[in-house]
C-alpha cells in the first residue's frame, strides 16, 4: 500500500479504544503504520539495493518487533522533550501512554503495515531474513482509491464532528473487511473462469508444478520441464485492476510463455454454459517466454539476478542486431501491458496498446563474443 494510505489507516486506529492509552497514541500509530519503509534508505546503494531490499526485513518478524519499539522509543523521548519545555502545572502525567502501552500500540501499527501489503500483487518478504521467498495474495491494487477514500472521508467526518469519531473509525474499518472480502470473492472468480476464457489454448499442468494456494509465493521451486516442444501450465493469476474490484488480468504462466487476457467477472458472456460458439480464448494474448543460451548467461549478472529474484512473472525476450550483439531483457507481467491485450468488457478497447518504458524489467546486452557489454535495472520499448 502506498504511505498516505497506511497513514490514514494509523490515524483511524488512534480513534478506536486504541487511542484510550493516552498522549502518544496516535502520533506512534501513524509512525509505526509507516515504519516498515524505513528500507527506503536502501535508494542510497542506487536501484539496485533498493529492488534487493524493499519489503524484506523490515516486513518480517524481527522487523514487526524492532521498529515497534523503535518507534515507541522515539515518542516517549519526544514526548518526555516536549514536557520537560512546559510548566509542570500544564502537564497532565496520568493521561501520558506508558512505554509498555506505546511499544504494544506501535508493534501492532507496524504488524497491520505489513497485512495491508500483503494483500497487493507487489507482494512483501513476510519471513525474511529467515525466508526470502515473496508472498501476496493479488487482492490489491497497490493504491486502492476506495480505501483511500472511505478512510480519507471517515477522518474528515470525524474532523467535523468529533462525536461521530469513534463510530466513523468503526464504520470505515467494517467497509475495509468488506472491501477485503468482495476482493477475495472477485479474485477467486476471476480465477474459476479461467479455463473458459484461455479455452483449448490453456495446456495442462506441468509435472511437478505446484499445487494453488490461497497465498501466492514466488519464485516458485525449479522442476524439470519437458523437452518437447509441448506446452504446460506452471500457474495461474489473477492480478487486480486499479480502477475495478470486478476487472481482473489472468495471467497464465507455461513453460515457454504466457497467456494473458482481461477479464470482467461481471460480463454476461460468462455466466451460465458456454454456448457453441464461445470462443473468448481466441483474443488471448501469447507473450513469448523462451529461454536461450544467451537468456541463461544473461540472468548471471547482478541486474538480472535482483530483478529476477523480485519478479513473479518474468517474460524474457531477446534480439540480435547487425552486429552480432543480443539484447536481452526482462519484463513483469505484473506491471507491463503487452502488445495486443485486450479486455474481455463492454467498453470498446484499442486492439493493441504499445507498452512504454518499463522501470520493473532488466536489460543485458552480450556481444558477439559472448561478453556482457551492459546490463541494468528497466527495460524501454
Amino acid at each position: 500500500m502506498d504511505n498516505i494510505t497506511h497513514s490514514l489507516f494509523g490515524a483511524t486506529l488512534a480513534r478506536t479504544p486504541l487511542g484510550r492509552a493516552g498522549r502518544g497514541t496516535t502520533a506512534a500509530l501513524i509512525l509505526a503504520s509507516n515504519a516498515p519503509d524505513i528500507d527506503i534508505v536502501a535508494t542510497a546503494g542506487g536501484t539496485l539495493k533498493y529492488l534487493e531490499w524493499h519489503r524484506g526485513p523490515t516486513h518480517g518478524p524481527l522487523g514487526i518487533v524492532g521498529l515497534g519499539l523503535v518507534t515507541a522509543a522515539l515518542v516517549y523521548g519526544a514526548r518526555r522533550l516536549i514536557d520537560r519545555g512546559r510548566a509542570s502545572s500544564a502537564v497532565d502525567v496520568h493521561n501520558n501512554a506508558s512505554f509498555v502501552q506505546l511499544a504494544g500500540i506501535s508493534i501492532l501499527g507496524v504488524l497491520f503495515h505489513v497485512l495491508m501489503d500483503l494483500p497487493t500483487s507487489y507482494g512483501t518478504h513476510l519471513l525474511s531474513p529467515f525466508d526470502w521467498h515473496w508472498y501476496a495474495f493479488d487482492w490489491m491494487p497497490i493504491i486502492d482509491i476506495y480505501l483511500l477514500g472511505a478512510l480519507a472521508a471517515g477522518l474528515l467526518i470525524g474532523q467535523r464532528w468529533p462525536a461521530l469519531r469513534q463510530r466513523n473509525a468503526v464504520i470505515v474499518l467494517m467497509f475495509m473487511l468488506g472491501n477485503y472480502g468482495a476482493r477475495l470473492v472477485a479474485h477467486e472468480r476471476a480465477i474459476a473462469l479461467a479455463p473458459r476464457v484461455f479455452g483449448p489454448a490453456l495446456p495442462a499442468r506441468c509435472d511437478g508444478s505446484p499445487e494453488r494456494r490461497l497465498i501466492d509465493r514466488w519464485p516458485l521451486p525449479a522442476i524439470d520441464l519437458p523437452e518437447s516442444s509441448a506446452r504446460c501450465l506452471l500457474e495461474i493469476a489473477a492480478l487486480p485492476d486499479f480502477g475495478s474490484l470486478f476487472r481482473w488480468r489472468l495471467v497464465a504462466r507455461l513453460s515457454n510463455s504466457y497467456l494473458v487476457r482481461d477479464v470482467d467477472v461481471l460480463d454476461a458472456r460468462l455466466r451460465g454454459a458456454p454456448s457453441p460458439t464461445d470462443a473468448l480464448w481466441r483474443l488471448t494474448t501469447t507473450y513469448p517466454n523462451h529461454w536461450t543460451p544467451q537468456a541463461f548467461e544473461a540472468a548471471a549478472t547482478a541486474p538480472a539476478q535482483a530483478f529476477l529474484g523480485f519478479s513473479r512473472l518474468p517474460a524474457v525476450r531477446w534480439v540480435v542486431d547487425p552486429h552480432g550483439v543480443t539484447t536481452v531483457s526482462w519484463r513483469d507481467l505484473r506491471f507491463a501491458a503487452p502488445p495486443g491485450v485486450r479486455r474481455l468488457s463492454p467498453r470498446p478497447e484499442p486492439d493493441r496498446e504499445r507498452p512504454g518504458p518499463n522501470l520493473f524489467g532488466a536489460t543485458v546486452r552480450i556481444d558477439a563474443n559472448g561478453e556482457v557489454v551492459d546490463a541494468r535495472l528497466g527495460v524501454g520499448n
